[in-house]
């Protein structure tokens, strides 16, 4: 009886010996003699290596049993692979074309393999060197309609919806650890936080701030119970990787059913973070002011592509429990069912700014920061765009009705870093 080998981490040197016998390597790669293996892994988690042989290229992800971040301090279980495979065939299939392609998937060996993406770069990368993604916006507006409206209760048939939904609920511990970062530990003196230490005035401000916390709270009573569709659950400009005409989506291990407007705010903050870091990657330059123009034309290309996108699909696949075709078009009321799109986006848009103030705040004070800002050298001028961030962020997240666009919130960012448009 064959036996499968007990779990154990890859490395760049035992890769060929341990998956050389996988047919859906060899055949498009060619014989393992000829792998070529590297180490490519910089996210928080997992390993991550990209092998190329003589016939073409692969990335095999596999996932580590701690948090790679911290080590093996903070052990994890394995099962987080197999809800980013479960996930990342639910959201391929609701945007084809969006997600890499996977070849092989190893629930015991908690390892994925798949398409190797080339020119393909992490959008953080291409967003700190300045470069400007002409299809971007309209590649990840489309996908998060897509995927957000075909993975919800107005489209799905129920079944189905809550068989994903009772499959879903058991990523407990990745789902944990958002509720844990995004949401508490930014707003009190948890260990696992670091922030810069030019910050340590706001970080008492913030640990003081009665309003933020509540809003904090809110939010996360809204991620915990507003189980509305499947999100990524951890989208933002590090999981999305470009090319000049193509984008694809990533990493989405942190998948869970919540709040439409989480996997959007969480894109949207990461943009307006970005931007506020331009200043301090190139200051007082003409060419950064511009760069950070397109950065918010962007945010607002996403934002309009997105609600364009859904009221297309509201109006043609609105099949599921809660479509309502029996109240409104087939008793001849197309203009209810406008109202009732109208008033899911206006909601959707308030998650959207809470949750990406808070975004906002779990990157500057929290365990997990960006590279926009840890790219800028000086600690002073990182601090400078860092505290813009949380000012955003507040508003965002205690007083969204002051935002009644992504207009409104691309002129706040502006006025808070001082500088023209």
């Amino acid at each position: 009886m064959l036996t499968r080998p007990p779990y154990a981490p890859l490395g760049a040197d035992t890769l060929p010996d341990r998956l050389g016998h996988r047919p859906e390597l060899t055949r498009l790669l060619g014989p393992p003699a000829q792998w070529r293996v590297r180490e490519v892994g910089d996210g928080n988690l997992n390993l991550v290596f990209i092998v190329e042989g003589r016939d073409g290229s692969l990335v095999v992800k596999q996932a580590l049993p701690y948090a790679r971040v911290v080590g093996e301090s903070w052990p994890m279980s394995l099962d987080r692979a197999f809800f980013e495979y479960e996930a990342s065939m639910r959201l391929g299939a609701r945007d084809p074309g969006r997600m890499p392609t996977l070849h092989l998937f190893d629930r015991e060996q908690a390892l994925q393999v798949m398409e190797h993406l080339t020119p393909h770069i992490i959008l953080r990368k291409g967003l700190i060197a300045g470069t400007r993604y002409p299809a971007l916006g309209e590649h990840l507006g489309h996908f998060l309609a897509r995927t957000l409206f075909r993975g919800s209760d107005w489209a799905m048939e129920t079944a189905h919806r809550k068989a994903d939904l009772a499959l879903f609920a058991g990523n407990v511990e990745l789902c944990g650890i958002t509720e844990d970062l995004f949401f508490t530990d930014p707003f009190f003196d948890c260990p696992r936080n670091r922030h810069n230490p030019a910050l340590d005035a706001e970080v008492a401000t913030v640990r003081a701030d009665r309003a933020l916390k509540l809003a904090a709270l809110r939010l996360k009573a809204r991620f915990c119970t507003g189980a509305e569709t499947l999100v990524h659950g951890d989208f933002h400009t590090g999981s999305v990787m470009v090319s000049e005409q193509d984008s694809r989506v990533i990493d989405a291990e942190f998948a869970t059913y919540g709040p439409m407007g989480f996997d959007i705010g969480s894109l949207l903050a990461n943009l307006w973070m970005a931007a506020f870091a331009q200043e301090g990657l190139s200051p007082g330059d003409a060419d950064t002011r511009a760069y950070r123009r397109w950065i918010h034309d962007l945010a607002a290309q996403i934002w309009r592509v997105f609600t364009d996108e859904f009221a297309r699909l509201w109006r043609s696949e609105r099949t599921g429990i809660l479509g309502g075709h029996d109240l409104f078009e087939a008793q001849g009321d197309r203009g209810g069912a406008e109202q009732a799109l109208a008033a899911r986006l206006a909601a959707i848009w308030h998650d959207t700014l809470g949750f990406a103030g808070l975004e906002m705040h779990r990157r500057v004070l929290g365990l997990a920061h960006i590279a926009e800002f840890e790219a800028i050298g000086d600690e002073a001028a990182r601090a400078a765009c860092e505290r813009r961030a949380l000012r955003l962020g507040r508003a965002l997240a205690v007083t969204p009705e002051r935002f009644a666009d992504v207009a409104a919130v691309n002129a706040f960012a502006v006025g808070l870093a001082g500088g023209e448009r």
